[in-house]
């Protein structure tokens, strides 16, 4: 098996860094990418022109597309739309927000929405997943997959270290569900910082990854998006940075695939 992701997040149109996001629009469209995956994050405000905005670069990109929401796609400003159809938005442009999926050539990925338009505390940008919809996304692989992706916008257990939080209610027995369901990669975003690190449960073999911002929202990381490439028993992770004019490697991971 040899297959290449563009891994993409928290671009925030709207708010965009607009030369880093056209360029990597142009490295996407060079680099023969399997799929292009956008974990969250695509608009500021969720407003109707940043959606617009957010379908013209995404339709400039080479299909296919896997699109899961984040906490800036329910509108901030309309509340009473935010809390009764946070994501109506969101699925009038892009597509379905509880679960996109994508499966070809023993690789299969699920897209889970862990955004919330409103939740029982004040803040209610950070996460939140259900054990029902962790159970949906580990019971939609079949035998057949060779390579399980899972991809939510905040991370399912919080970044050492990281520029900010998620604090996603559910998220630790989410990740306990996706390594038993022998899930490889759970993509996510949310931070502005990249990340590649392994769940301390079953074989260790199922990894968080993080992908950084492409707007101007920096937090202490230069603008970015990853790069993923698997092949035989080796995921390369390879998060680049943009310096203003060109992409440069940023971090680069190298993780061990689990046998069988």
């Amino acid at each position: 098996m040899k297959i290449r992701l563009a891994h993409l997040s928290d671009i925030h149109f709207g708010g965009e860094n607009k030369d880093a996001v056209a360029a990597a629009g142009e490295r996407i469209r060079a680099g023969g990418f399997d799929l292009t995956i956008v974990s969250g994050d695509l608009t500021q405000f969720a407003e109707v022109p940043e959606f617009e905005a957010s379908v013209e670069w995404l339709n400039s990109l080479p299909e296919p597309r896997l699109v899961t929401p984040g906490n800036h796609d329910a509108p901030y400003i309309a509340w009473a739309e935010r809390i009764f159809a946070p994501f109506r938005r969101f699925e009038r442009h892009i597509g379905p927000a509880s679960a996109q999926t994508w499966r070809q050539g023993g690789v299969a990925v699920r897209g889970v929405n862990t955004a919330r338009g409103a939740q029982p505390r004040l803040n209610w940008s950070k996460g939140q997943i259900a054990a029902r919809q962790a159970r949906a996304a580990a019971e939609w692989f079949e035998p057949a997959d060779q390579l399980r992706i899972v991809v939510v916008h905040h991370p399912l257990v919080e970044m050492m270290g990281g520029p900010m939080t998620a604090r996603v209610w559910g998220g630790e027995k989410a990740a306990e569900t996706f390594a038993a369901a022998r899930v490889d990669l759970v993509l996510s975003g949310h931070i502005h910082a990249p990340f590649a690190w392994p769940y301390p449960h079953r074989d260790g073999r199922t990894y968080a990854v993080g992908a950084g911002t492409l707007s101007v929202r920096e937090r202490g990381v230069p603008p970015g998006y990853n790069e993923v490439e698997v092949e035989d028993g080796c995921i390369r992770v390879t998060a680049l940075a943009w310096k203003g004019s060109h992409y440069e490697p940023y971090r680069t991971w190298a993780l061990d695939r689990r046998a069988g």
